[in-house]
C-alpha cells in the first residue's frame, strides 16, 4: 500500500485561482541540474513561454554537461541562466572560457553569480564579487547578472549569526549595479515563512539596496526531503515551520506545498505594489514536473505552459 499518491500529485487539478497569486507567479523562474533535466521529456509541456531556467552547477559536474543542458533548454526557447560558483572556478582564464562556451554553444547572456557551496576555493576566486570585478561578463555583453540573497542570513559569511557582512556585500553589489549595463536581481535561498522574508526584504530596501528580489520558494516535496535540504542549505528561523508540521501526525505523511508562504507574499505584494520582491524562483526539490504542475494549478493564465496538453 502506497503511503503517498505520487500519481495524484503529478495531475493538474483545475480550481479557483487566487488573483494575487496569479499575478505574483507571473514570470516565475525555476532551477534544474543536468541530471534532473534529463528526466524531463518536454519542458514546453510544463513551463510557460519565456520562463527563465537556472542551471545549478554542483561541484564535480563537467562543464560539458552544463552547456549541453543549456543548449537543450535554449533550443526549446527558454532563457538560460547557469550558475557560476566562484570557488570551483580555477582562474579568470577558466571563467572567460566558460562564458565563451556558454555563449557560443547555447547563446547564454545571463548568469547567477555566487560563492558556491565548497569551503575551500579551487583557485583564485572566493566570492561572486571577485568574478564581477574581472569585467568579463560586461565584456561579453551579458544582459543579466543575478547574485545571491539570504533572507535568513548566511553563517558562511557571518559566522556570528549577524547580517553585517551580508549587508555590506549587498551594498557593494548595489554600487556595481549602478555601473554595469546588465540588469541585476537578488535570487534568494528558499524559506518557508513569509513574515521573516517580508522583514528582510524591507530591511534590504532600507539599507539603500534597490536591486529587485526574486524570492526562493521550495516546491512541493516530501517533508523529509525538505527538512534534509533545509538543514544542508542553512535555512534557519523558518525551519521551525517544517519541524512543527513534522510533529503533526496528520500532516507528516502528506507532501508539503508552498501555498501558504506564496499566498501571504502575494497578498502583501498586492497591498504594497512597490514591495521589492518582484518574482518567484522555484527550487523543485520534489521534482521539476511536480513543481511545474503545482504552479500551473495555482497560477492560472500566468503559469500556463507553452504547449499545454
Amino acid at each position: 500500500m502506497a503511503l503517498l499518491n505520487f500519481k495524484r500529485r503529478d495531475t493538474v487539478e483545475n480550481g479557483p485561482v487566487n488573483p494575487s497569486v496569479e499575478t505574483f507567479l507571473q514570470d516565475y523562474s525555476i532551477e534544474v541540474m543536468p541530471r534532473t533535466a534529463e528526466k524531463v521529456e518536454d519542458f514546453r509541456a510544463l513551463l510557460p513561454e519565456g520562463t527563465r531556467v537556472y542551471i545549478a552547477h554542483i561541484e564535480g559536474t563537467p562543464i560539458e554537461d552544463m552547456v549541453k543542458t543549456a543548449k537543450r533548454l535554449a533550443d526549446d526557447g527558454y532563457p538560460v541562466m547557469p550558475h557560476f560558483p566562484a570557488r570551483i572556478i580555477k582562474d579568470a582564464a577558466t571563467l572567460e572560457n566558460w562564458i565563451a562556451t556558454y555563449q557560443g554553444e547555447a547563446g547564454v547572456d545571463q548568469a547567477l553569480l555566487l560563492a558556491g557551496g565548497v569551503a575551500t576555493p579551487h583557485g583564485d576566486f572566493d566570492s561572486s564579487m571577485q568574478m564581477m570585478e574581472t569585467g568579463l561578463f560586461d565584456k561579453a555583453g551579458f544582459k543579466r547578472l543575478h547574485v545571491a540573497g539570504h533572507p535568513e542570513g548566511n553563517k558562511d559569511i557571518d559566522p556570528d549569526g549577524s547580517t553585517r557582512n551580508v549587508f555590506e556585500a549587498l551594498q557593494w553589489k548595489q554600487k556595481f549595479s549602478e555601473r554595469t549595463d546588465a540588469k541585476m536581481a537578488l535570487a534568494t535561498q528558499f524559506a518557508f515563512e513569509a513574515k521573516p522574508i517580508i522583514e528582510w526584504a524591507n530591511a534590504v530596501k532600507a539599507a539603500g539596496v534597490d536591486i529587485p528580489i526574486h524570492i526562493g520558494i521550495a516546491g512541493p516535496a516530501k517533508l523529509q526531503t525538505l527538512i534534509k535540504f533545509a538543514i544542508a542549505c542553512g535555512v534557519g528561523p523558518s525551519l521551525k515551520v517544517l519541524q512543527k508540521r513534522a510533529m503533526d501526525v496528520t500532516k507528516l505523511l502528506l507532501p508539503y506545498e508552498p501555498a501558504d508562504v506564496v499566498t501571504e507574499l502575494a497578498e502583501y505584494k498586492a497591498a504594497n505594489p512597490d514591495f521589492n520582491i518582484t518574482n518567484v524562483h522555484f527550487f523543485p526539490l520534489g521534482g521539476i514536473k511536480t513543481n511545474a504542475n503545482w504552479a500551473i494549478k495555482s497560477g492560472g493564465d500566468s503559469t500556463r505552459p507553452a504547449n499545454p496538453a
